[in-house]
């Protein structure tokens, strides 16, 4: 799965989609911590009615108290995680795209936060403050591989998603484009 998709509009407009968190990953966490969630609740309401409601084992010979309340405790703790997953996916934090536009000389990054006054992230500047385009790899247990831009005035700016690290060829690939397409230094290689 690559990390944003590169669109040329022409020759003066790039623009790059950037993947949130609607990533097959994400989905595939919800979907266990929900099923899983659900099961420990499930298997805490089936002994505190000495019901089964499982399908897979028989959780009516717990003794309610302690275990069938714990177990009550844990599926209502992983019903509230995967509430979180499921709104995170569905408001895609962290989507967005980048957009550069030499015709009017200017370039905008665009993502999507949590809602609220600032649930969408606006960063617009002129493409001539933008001194290059930086690439940021960290190795080891948490690894991490990402493209920044340095402009002028400001902070460093992510251009990629944040998670799974891209490949070294794609993050390579995508930092000279860029660098080629805004005419500045590529640093970090």
């Amino acid at each position: 799965m690559t990390t944003s998709k590169t669109i040329n509009k022409g020759d003066n407009l790039l623009n790059q989609n950037v993947l949130g968190s609607r990533r097959l990953s994400n989905y595939c966490w919800a979907t266990i911590v929900t099923m899983g969630a659900s099961g420990f609740l499930l298997a805490s309401i089936s002994s505190y009615l000495k019901l089964n409601l499982l399908i897979v084992t028989d959780p009516t010979q717990l003794v309610f108290i302690p275990q069938g309340l714990v177990m009550g405790l844990y599926g209502t703790a992983g019903l509230l995680l995967s509430l979180y997953l499921w709104l995170v996916i569905l408001w895609d934090v962290g989507g967005g795209y980048n957009e550069f536009n030499q015709e009017t000389g200017n370039f905008k990054i665009f993502r999507w936060g949590f809602p609220g006054k600032n649930r969408q992230i606006e960063i617009e500047s002129s493409i001539q403050n933008v001194q290059s385009v930086r690439i940021s790899i960290k190795e080891g247990l948490n690894p991490q591989r990402a493209l920044y831009l340095k402009v002028k005035g400001r902070r460093d700016i992510p251009l990629t998603r944040v998670g799974q690290p891209m490949s070294l060829a794609e993050l390579e690939t995508q930092g000279a484009q860029l660098a080629r397409f805004l005419n500045v230094p590529l640093e970090g290689l």
